[in-house]
């Protein structure tokens, strides 16, 4: 009845856009993926924030609205993962119940080719990438970044606010030597305890910017004076080193102006995690680490901006090795689709964290430490969806 229903449907002309086969293996293919949604993220943001929101309630006292609220703020994190993962899931249930019912068969039959049926899961896949790369900039960074807050105002909220701690800046400077290479040192080392949204406090600045002259800041407090674009240190000693690294003069103060980078307030002042920030914030804090010369730094920050490119093309990825592997002619069951997923998903992210060390190691660049992972699978679906084509 079925293939009877599909010959009349498909000796229409297939390869006109959006046919009768489109809107038929689109119903198809909308039901597991909002499935897999749905299971995914709730597995997800159970296993990542429930626990430990349930644990700060009975421990720290959070209130259980504040709880909801951050729950909810945490889970657009969750919804941006499942996206790749149940477009997987979606199209290898969907093609393999077809191919097990000699749907893909009839489809065959009446001319239509196994390119043309895995194009409507190609496109679909193309429409979750634009609504990952959303979710993934406008709503997850934000959403992220103000649960962290709610969170840390609810559990601090009768001690001192504290907006940064441990603020560690370094910068270099390349050095000239005989041989003609050049070595890199320490120019100048920047620390505070910390930030309180107007002033650092618990100063410690080594400074070996001047060849001939090194010297030590120590200060209770710092500001920065915009309008004379230098550094306001309160209550401190200044210790001056000579070349021989023996002291050169002591100097103590209430109140002192030193002329150094403003950096520092800006790694403070936009200091988020990874996942907090959006790819033109991760770009300004990439300016910001280049200053800094933290070559480590500067690479990690730069494999994540391109993994969180490529993230949203997982989607496009994933649907086209869902379609070939479910286009293979076989009768397999949706708990057989289930597993074949998780395989699939866990294989990915394995390889998509070893490549992203590789990159942040220098092995590989940070360019290819985070498509090698898309790059590799896109290759497995063209094979596959070949081998199913020649049969």
């Amino acid at each position: 009845m079925v293939t009877k229903k599909l010959t009349s449907f498909y000796t229409l002309n297939s390869l006109l856009p959006f046919t009768i086969m489109d809107r038929y293996l689109t119903s198809e293919l909308l039901p597991p993926f909002l499935f897999g949604v749905g299971a995914f993220s709730s597995l997800g943001v159970t296993i990542d924030a429930v626990f430990d929101l349930v644990r700060k309630i009975v421990e720290s006292g959070l209130p259980i609205d504040i709880a909801i609220q951050v729950f909810l703020l945490k889970l657009p994190t969750f919804i941006v993962l499942a996206f790749p993962m149940s477009t997987l899931l979606a199209t290898l249930m969907t093609y393999s119940r077809l191919s097990s019912e000699s749907e893909l068969i009839a489809l065959r039959g009446c001319g239509v080719s196994v390119y043309r049926m895995v194009l409507t899961a190609v496109m679909l896949s193309l429409v979750v990438t634009g609504m990952t790369f959303i979710f993934n900039e406008q709503i997850a960074p934000a959403a992220s970044y103000q649960a962290s807050q709610t969170l840390e105002n609810a559990l601090k909220s009768d001690r001192p606010t504290i907006k940064q701690q441990n603020i560690f800046y370094p910068e270099y400077r390349d050095v000239q030597q005989a041989d003609g290479s050049k070595n890199r040192i320490l120019a100048r080392l920047f620390y505070a305890d910390q930030f309180d949204g107007k002033r650092m406090k618990g100063l410690t600045i080594i400074d070996r910017s001047e060849e001939n002259l090194n010297q030590i800041v120590v200060s209770e407090s710092a500001q920065w004076n915009a309008s004379q674009n230098v550094w306001d240190f309160y209550n401190g000693t200044i210790y001056l080193v000579a070349p021989d690294r023996s002291y050169r003069n002591i100097l103590r103060f209430e109140q002192q102006q030193l002329r150094l980078p403003r950096t520092p307030l800006s790694l403070a002042e936009k200091s988020r995690d990874y996942g907090e920030m959006n790819i033109f914030e991760a770009l300004e804090q990439l300016e910001i680490e280049r200053l800094s010369g933290d070559r480590q730094k500067i690479r990690k920050l730069e494999v994540r901006i391109q993994q969180k490119i490529s993230l949203p093309f997982v989607c496009v990825v994933f649907g086209l090795v869902g379609a070939a592997m479910g286009s293979i002619p076989q009768r397999t069951g949706r708990g057989t689709s289930f597993g074949v997923s998780v395989v699939v998903i866990f294989t990915y992210y394995l390889i998509f964290f070893i490549s992203g060390a590789m990159g942040q190691a220098g092995v590989l660049s940070p360019f290819m430490g985070a498509w090698l992972p898309n790059f590799l699978f896109f290759g497995l679906g063209i094979f596959l969806l070949m081998r199913v084509a020649q049969r």
